[in-house]
């Protein structure tokens, strides 16, 4: 017997006692209204009915009768062919977009939801149990920005990848998300390298103790704060602040946001016919960062933005893979088993034993540095690309013992003179 039979049941017998008061003189019928929990006028009718009908005149007459805003049938079995044909991998919710948007289905998500769950097709979800308190959001987007990495199969046709995502903490916008083989060096900076030259500097950077990102002296031990990877040397050259978790539950944030790109991006990637790497991130870039972040990021707690522009450009000199080498004998330095040759310059005759820096940017082209001095780049396969204007060389003027050094000085200036004993 359904639970509306029962409750209909109920109160037929709640109204035959309370009827039986009414004509004996006890209760007035407000007062019997009131106990039933109806107007007067309800109580009038429901006398009249049962004076006439009986207990059969007291029934609900929608019992038993299809409603009105009932769903067509025919709707209902396209929705459920269409899941079987097409998306049987898909999540009710994920399901009811993708009809949305391809197939004109009007219908809504919890009218779709219980139509899967009484076919069979969809198991309803088992009901989690109580989760700790999460950490509170920071109000203000650009304060604190989450990056991580995810190896799954993306692309059907591939082995597995890692997805490298670079997130706000107020608001879980997507800044920066790209496939590559393997997560790295060169993939962390990448991800910073994108989301700053959009956004500009942030304060903070949350991320796993990978070695990529921290050493850690010893296992299970805090990281070292002084011997820093190349990624901390960057962020620690733009002022912001490396924070490292400890455990899986401290970045619960980015790990749900991974356990909804996992359920949704193979299945867009297969919808849009996407099968490379190359092509999967230029429509990641073009197409489906957008259309996430308007589907599931928030709107942070305050207005106004932690995100700084840095004017000078300082970070595409420190966002790359930075090393110190010394020049060789004959002007070259080694850069992974590629040898650079310097070319002429006019800072010095030669640069024989002085040590240079190497800056490697993430497509693989690489600059060689004097101290502030960019002496030339190099392309990824170690051919020179381009040297810098060559600064003119400084003039020494000669000095004639015997006479004063009056060069750069003005009238009442001392001078110095120079003599030989002989």
């Amino acid at each position: 017997m359904r639970r509306s039979e029962v409750l209909q049941g109920v109160r037929s017998m709640r109204f035959e006692a309370l009827l039986d008061r009414h004509e004996g003189g006890e209760l007035s019928q407000g007062e019997a209204a009131e106990l039933l929990g109806v107007t007067e006028r309800t109580f009038r009718r429901w006398r009249d009915r049962f004076r006439d009908e009986g207990p059969d005149g007291l029934l609900d007459r929608r019992l038993g009768k299809p409603s009105s805003r009932r769903a067509a049938a025919e709707e209902i079995a396209r929705m459920l062919n269409l899941y079987r044909e097409f998306y049987p991998d898909f999540t009710v919710k994920h399901f009811h977009e993708q009809l949305v948007k391809r197939h004109n289905y009007k219908l809504g998500y919890t009218v779709t939801k219980v139509h899967l769950h009484r076919s069979g097709l969809v198991k309803a979800a088992v009901k989690r149990s109580a989760h700790r308190k999460k950490r509170p959001r920071r109000p203000m987007i650009g304060m604190l920005l989450h990056q991580d990495g995810s190896r799954h199969r993306w692309l059907a046709d591939m082995g597995p990848l890692d997805l490298i995502v670079t997130m706000d903490d107020a608001t879980s916008a997507i800044y920066s998300a790209f496939l590559v083989e393997e997560e790295g060096t060169a993939s962390s900076l990448r991800g910073l390298r994108e989301t700053i030259a959009a956004h500009g500097l942030f304060c903070s950077l949350y991320t796993d103790r990978g070695s990529h990102y921290f050493h850690t002296p010893k296992a299970g031990q805090p990281v070292s704060r002084e011997r820093l990877t190349q990624v901390g040397r960057a962020l620690g050259q733009l002022g912001i602040e490396h924070i490292a978790a400890y455990s899986p539950e401290a970045r619960g944030r980015s790990e749900r946001v991974f356990r909804t790109l996992q359920d949704r991006l193979p299945k867009e990637f297969r919808l849009a016919g996407v099968v490379t790497i190359e092509a999967a991130n230029q429509w990641l870039r073009e197409v489906y960062i957008a259309d996430h972040n308007a589907r599931f990021a928030r709107e942070p707690e305050a207005p106004g933005s932690g995100f700084v522009p840095d004017e000078a450009g300082v970070w595409r000199r420190a966002l790359c893979v930075q090393e110190e080498r010394v020049v060789g004998p004959d002007n070259t330095v080694k850069w992974r088993g590629r040898t650079l040759q310097i070319p002429p310059s006019g800072l010095r005759p030669h640069f024989v034993r002085a040590t240079v820096r190497l800056l490697e940017d993430p497509d693989g082209r690489v600059a060689v540095w004097l101290g502030p001095h960019h002496l030339a780049d190099y392309e990824p396969d170690g051919t020179l690309a381009s040297q810098p204007p060559a600064e003119p060389p400084r003039r020494r003027e000669p000095v004639v013992r015997g006479m004063p050094r009056t060069t750069g000085l003005t009238t009442g200036q001392t001078t110095r003179y120079e003599h030989r004993t002989t």
